[in-house]
């Protein structure tokens, strides 16, 4: 089965066919770069698991194609679990990862540690070209120190420790991250529906 992962970014691509192999499911994943471009929606939902059901949506219009769509972001509790949907436009409309992450440890920076508590949250959306839809969300519990750690992952990854680990999961092997990660818990529960339905 082809499935189109709506993205450009080649860290999730590479993550998700990562799960794919692990599970041993028998999916063939393309990214947008292995597709012919398209119009790509704007993000204007209020939750991720709409956003990632209009991006699926896209792409499966576009491409006639099955497709995948993920919306995943830090939700702060001081921050009334802001970013949320605005986590990777939390800087501005074309801010870097790097100025993200440094706003929000400027925003962050007069609290109390202990109090430092959020999580990630990951929505993924499944759309066929017969007109099945399908949403999964996970989250991933833990709290964000005040300086970056750590030379892997991306996002907000330098800055948050999840609950019952010392690392920061930037400072994770991505192999330990993907077996606790928001995006893994909700990517390996959709592949075992996916894997159901074509059973």
């Amino acid at each position: 089965m082809k499935v189109v992962l709506a993205t450009h970014n080649a860290k999730k691509l590479a993550e998700l066919r990562r799960l794919v192999a692990e599970q041993g499911t028998d999916l063939d994943i393309l990214g947008l770069d292995d597709v012919a471009p398209y119009p790509e929606p704007a993000e204007t939902e209020r939750t991720f698991e709409g956003n990632a059901l209009l991006k699926a949506r896209a792409c499966r219009n576009a491409t006639g194609e099955s497709a995948l769509a993920d919306d995943s972001g830090i939700e702060v509790d001081l921050l009334n679990n802001m970013p949320g949907v605005r986590s990777a436009r939390w800087a501005g409309r074309d801010a870097s990862d790097r100025q993200n992450l440094e706003l929000l440890i400027a925003q962050l920076a007069d609290t109390d540690p202990a109090e430092r508590t959020g999580r990630f949250v990951a929505a993924v959306a499944f759309a066929a070209p017969d007109g099945t839809e399908h949403v999964l969300r996970a989250t991933m519990e833990g709290r964000l120190v005040s300086a970056p750690r750590g030379e892997h992952g991306f996002g907000y990854d330098p800055i948050f420790v999840t609950d019952g680990q010392t690392r920061t999961n930037a400072e994770l092997l991505p192999s330990e991250k993907d077996a606790i990660s928001h995006r893994g818990k909700a990517v390996r529960a959709m592949l075992r529906w996916l894997a159901d339905r074509e059973g």
